[in-house]
């Protein structure tokens, strides 16, 4: 995570203000930095955004400290999903803290019986949300369907890799990466990455450096397996546009094969 503009950050848990670390915990302030989401408490933040969550809910919370933060994440999202009805969760996803709204975003990725089509509207919004961490939030919960159905899952995102909202075309493309950080691997990528070239084609002359990165990110993924792949995209593409954007990205592309 980085800082976001409109006030002081703090880089370093030990830095926090107790005011600061309140804000936090109460809801009331979004976190602008990783020491920030790792000091704020999730025990608190759940009884402070969900008051009617049972203290047992909580106090499951509270035992699970120790756990690393995607553990977390999946425990209060399974919490919430027994004991919220669907337009209380659904509120969540515009609370005003961004750990609460990743807390929407993993109960997303876990409900029940859900479609994949119905799991990427509903998470939509989030995928736009307007701070860096939502918006990783937003695609890490999902990997396990998309891994599900890649194929399905390529001609769902296809219109957003187009849409006019720049996170949301990012989206579409850092999803479905083969190696996504922090995630599982989807093997079906790794193995057949052409499944995922109508994303990478809708979007190698774009012009966000955020959306070129993903590209780059996707294409330096693929080559790890299918490096002879990598390098036959990158070609064409250098024959087909000598657009700024689309030279930047093939670069990248490469940079683990040069």
């Amino acid at each position: 995570m980085s800082s976001v503009p409109g006030r002081k950050t703090y880089s370093r848990r030990s830095d926090i203000p107790a005011d600061v670390l309140a804000a936090l915990n109460s809801g009331e302030l979004s976190t602008a930095t990783l020491a920030e989401g790792l000091a704020l408490d999730f025990a608190v933040l759940l009884a402070a955004a969900v008051p009617t969550l049972p203290g047992e809910a909580v106090e499951r919370v509270r035992a699970s400290a120790t756990l690393g933060i995607t553990k977390r994440m999946e425990l209060v999202a399974d919490l919430l999903l027994a004991h919220l009805k669907p337009p209380a969760l659904a509120k969540l996803g515009s609370h005003p803290s961004d750990t609460v709204r990743g807390w929407a975003c993993y109960a997303i990725g876990r409900m029940p019986k859900s479609t994949l089509a119905d799991r990427l509207k509903r998470i939509r919004p989030l995928a736009a949300d307007p701070h860096f961490g939502v918006r990783e939030w937003a695609w890490i919960p999902l990997r396990p369907a998309i891994a599900a159905e890649p194929t399905a899952a390529v001609e769902l995102l296809l219109p957003w890799s187009t849409d006019a909202e720049v996170n949301v075309r990012r989206y579409a493309v850092e999803i479905t990466r083969p190696r996504g950080v922090w995630t599982a691997h989807l093997v079906a990528m790794k193995q057949t990455p052409e499944l995922g070239l109508p994303l990478l084609e809708a979007n190698k002359g774009d012009a966000s450096k955020y959306v070129q990165d993903s590209v780059a990110n996707w294409l330096n993924d693929a080559g790890k397996s299918r490096p002879d792949w990598v390098r036959g995209v990158v070609a064409r593409w250098r024959k087909e546009s000598a657009a700024p954007a689309t030279v930047r990205v093939c670069t990248r592309a490469l940079r683990s094969l040069d």
